[in-house]
């Protein structure tokens, strides 16, 4: 007989799981009977719960991306200016939460995924139009009309900074990654004085 309020706990276990699993190999060749037992599960549960190892993927593409939405939206809470929240943007890409080893292999991998899944695919594009979005709103006032093109180049260096670090083994540099975006940024501004 199933425990009652067991299937929450042991999806986050499993989704948790699989990002650590994907960090673990550093790419998306892991197998459910492997991040079932990284989560202390057998892979048949896990089968249950998600119904194959693409679900199992995008779910840990979902709450990835739901836990930096969440520092997102109370970084741009705590900034008064619009320069202070693209510099919110900026350092929530790259804190200590969002820019580990395996959350950096997973985005990377989420990037390969989303290439064959749709599913996948809808969330990578959700995931881009907020950061552009985002992004453009608050340099409207800083840049004007080159507003759209800043926020796209902001985004392209985050997510080349993503890729540079997938392709090393050291610990990423949090603050080293801050500083090459904002230099830009900063390069932006001046062109606007």
């Amino acid at each position: 007989m199933p425990k009652l309020g067991m299937e929450p706990i042991r999806r986050d276990a499993l989704v948790k799981a699989t990002i650590a699993e994907i960090g673990a190999i550093g790419t998306l060749d892991v197998t459910v009977s492997k991040i079932a037992r990284r989560a202390g599960m057998s892979s048949a549960l896990a089968h249950h719960y998600f119904g194959g190892k693409e679900q199992i993927l995008v779910a840990a593409m979902r709450y990835t991306m739901s836990v930096y939405a969440a520092e997102v939206r109370g970084a741009l809470t705590m900034a008064g200016t619009a320069q202070q929240r693209i510099e919110a943007i900026v350092r929530t890409s790259f804190s200590p939460r969002n820019f580990r080893r395996d959350t950096v292999a997973a985005w990377m991998n989420f990037y390969v995924l989303a290439q064959v899944a749709p599913e996948a695919r809808r969330l990578l594009m959700v995931y881009q139009r907020r950061l552009r979005s985002n992004l453009c709103y608050n340099l409207r006032p800083l840049v004007g009309a080159r507003a759209a093109a800043t926020a796209n180049r902001i985004a392209s260096l985050i997510d080349g900074v993503y890729l540079q670090q997938s392709l090393g083994r050291e610990t990423p540099d949090h603050e080293k990654a801050v500083e090459e975006v904002l230099g830009y940024f900063t390069l932006e501004l001046e062109k606007s004085n």
